[in-house]
């Protein structure tokens, strides 16, 4: 309130007090510079009540969003995300045959994907070249199975992916974003750990057939070998087909 406003009060004061009284000799005592004083003083304490309410509010808004900010995301992905990785190396732990395991592979190579040798017999060559076939024939079925459960997880992935991007627009809180994004990470790590599971089977088969068809080379060669310098070797004789 300006001082000509408040001079204003105090005129129209002044003439009311006036005319209250007519036909009378006294007058009022008025002090208008203590009215003034005490006008300023009140305007000035209601204005630091004004101050007080407006810091109690932004106060109570700032616990508010503390508290929006602590707020937990209410959607969980983990669970599903688990399922999803414990399906896919279940399929990497049932491999046939000769397994991801280092040893086992060390003794594959060094018994039936071995070089063949003078001492082996037909038969023996014979279960080696056949035991190879199986083990290739099993990893192509591997490989399949593994990338059958990928692309059987493709569909639970979609429906995670649309549950937390949901999630993450509708946060409330520094928390909930944060959490909606490291559980959207999380599925990126599932996704690449199915790609990584994918591309390892395919890999097995395609070695265990690369190896196959260089230990058949190595038996062809052996086979051939015993075929020329057994006994006196290939003569040729007369044959009579028809009587």
């Amino acid at each position: 309130m300006s001082r000509r406003h408040i001079g204003l009060a105090i005129s129209i004061v002044a003439v009311s007090l006036l005319a209250t009284a007519p036909g009378r000799a006294q007058w009022i005592v008025f002090d208008p510079n203590n009215y003034v004083q005490n006008v300023l003083t009140a305007a000035r304490e209601l204005q630091q009540i004004n101050n007080q309410i407006t810091s109690l509010q932004n106060e109570a808004q700032m616990l508010i969003n503390q508290a929006k900010n602590l707020a937990s995301l209410p959607y969980s992905s983990l669970q599903q995300l688990q399922s999803s990785i414990q399906r896919t190396q279940q399929l990497l732990s049932q491999a046939q045959r000769i397994a991801y395991d280092v040893q086992q592979i060390d003794r594959a190579f060094a018994t039936s994907y071995g070089p063949a040798t003078s001492s082996q017999s037909d038969s023996a060559l014979f279960a080696g070249a056949q035991s190879r076939w199986q083990n290739s024939v099993a990893a192509f079925q591997d490989a399949l199975r593994v990338q059958a459960g990928v692309v059987g997880n493709l569909d639970t992935n979609r429906i995670q992916t649309s549950a937390l991007v949901s999630s993450s627009q509708g946060a409330s809180g520094a928390l909930q974003a944060t959490q909606a994004g490291n559980q959207i990470l999380a599925l990126q790590a599932q996704q690449l750990a199915d790609l990584t599971a994918a591309v390892a089977a395919q890999g097995r088969a395609q070695s265990l057939e690369s190896a196959r068809r260089a230990a058949a080379q190595d038996q062809a060669r052996e086979q051939l070998r015993r075929f020329l310098t057994s006994g006196q070797g290939y003569q040729s004789f007369n044959v009579q087909m028809f009587h």
